[in-house]
């Protein structure tokens, strides 16, 4: 069932809601069978969607959550009270619906993490949203709390060209009655008159109605992910991403291990991981947005003292290994490759 999933288009030839809503309607609507938290933003979705899980559960509730991408195998993507579900029934439940609609990659598990809530009966969903939020699979739920992380420009080819018509597009999801719970009052006013400023906690303390005090550890494959004495993986995928980063990291000489998105600001990218390396092995994962490997050395030798360039991702992290201490970033995609190459080469 996994090989059938890495085979769908990961990328829908336009978006829009139809297909989802014929999909879900055909499996008898299973995400209006329990009430949602909805995590939208740029950066931060699958932490915040994490932690909200932790602090519900840690309410007494029975919480599904899915998150995108994932990093070490599929069944990160659908998780019931804090257990992996079984992946391959989870996705087999829906399939047959899923090829007669011609579901993409992305709403094909979305219906299979809902429809598995709806058969578990989960008190609540916590659905981290894919892209943008307005003509996002996920925005179909029943939500009663949606939480906005952050607004950076990022696929402006497809939500705009603004940061506030990136938030217009990722607050659309806000139904009547659902609070909107937001890092600051930047776009208060888009949130309309329910409006909680702050993050996960405040989110997951809308959703119960009252504050949520439970002290949580939430810790992510591919986020600032400690894998050995001398490397480090985290997915930062745009400038946020890299900026955050860099200012978490402990200082060292890095060699980096990248892949970046081609629909990304890999300059402004570049330019931020620059400030703590000079060494860069340019690499691609097997995303079909991914930039070339040749045309990210290309970019990074304006910022990189030292750039060498190995289209596979084994072999750039086996060179990257062998320079120094090692950073893998740029997306979450070339770790997820890195993952299953480890996987296969240990016979799992």
């Amino acid at each position: 069932m996994a090989a059938w999933i890495a085979s769908l288009s990961p990328w829908p030839e336009a978006f829009g809601l139809g297909r989802m809503r014929m999909l879900l309607a055909n499996l008898g609507e299973p995400q209006l069978a329990y009430p949602a938290i909805h995590v939208v933003g740029t950066n931060g979705k699958s932490s915040a969607t994490r932690t909200i899980e932790a602090l519900l559960l840690a309410e007494g509730l029975s919480v599904g959550a899915t998150v995108s991408p994932h990093v070490r195998a599929w069944a990160e993507r659908i998780v019931v009270d804090g257990i992996e579900a079984d992946f391959e029934d989870a996705v087999a439940r829906v399939r047959p619906e899923a090829e007669r609609q011609g579901a993409t990659q992305f709403e094909t598990i979305c219906a299979a993490a809902f429809a598995e809530f709806a058969a578990r009966g989960v008190d609540v969903a916590v659905v981290e949203a894919g892209l943008g939020g307005r003509l996002d699979a996920t925005n179909v739920l029943r939500s009663r709390v949606v939480l906005l992380t952050n607004v950076g420009l990022e696929h402006t080819d497809v939500l705009g060209e603004t940061r506030e018509r990136i938030a217009a597009e990722k607050l659309a999801v806000l139904q009547e009655g659902t609070v909107a719970v937001l890092p600051d009052e930047e776009f208060a006013e888009l949130a309309g008159p329910n409006v909680v400023v702050g993050g996960a906690r405040e989110a997951a303390s809308a959703f119960v109605g009252k504050l949520l005090e439970h002290e949580v550890v939430v810790a992510l494959p591919g986020r600032l992910e400690q894998r050995a004495e001398n490397e480090i993986w985290d997915g930062a995928h745009n400038a946020e991403g890299a900026a955050w980063l860099v200012r978490r990291l402990a200082p060292a000489d890095y060699v980096l291990c990248a892949s970046v998105l081609r629909d990304k600001d890999i300059d402004s990218m570049l330019t931020e991981l620059a400030t703590i390396s000079h060494r860069l092995v340019a690499t691609e994962s097997t995303n079909p947005r991914a930039l070339p490997a040749a045309e990210l050395a290309r970019r990074a030798a304006a910022d990189f003292a030292h750039v060498e360039t190995i289209p596979d991702p084994a072999a750039a992290l086996a060179r990257a290994r062998e320079l120094g201490p090692v950073l893998v970033t740029g997306s979450l995609y070339l770790l997820a490759d890195l993952s299953a190459s480890e996987l296969e080469r240990n016979g799992a």
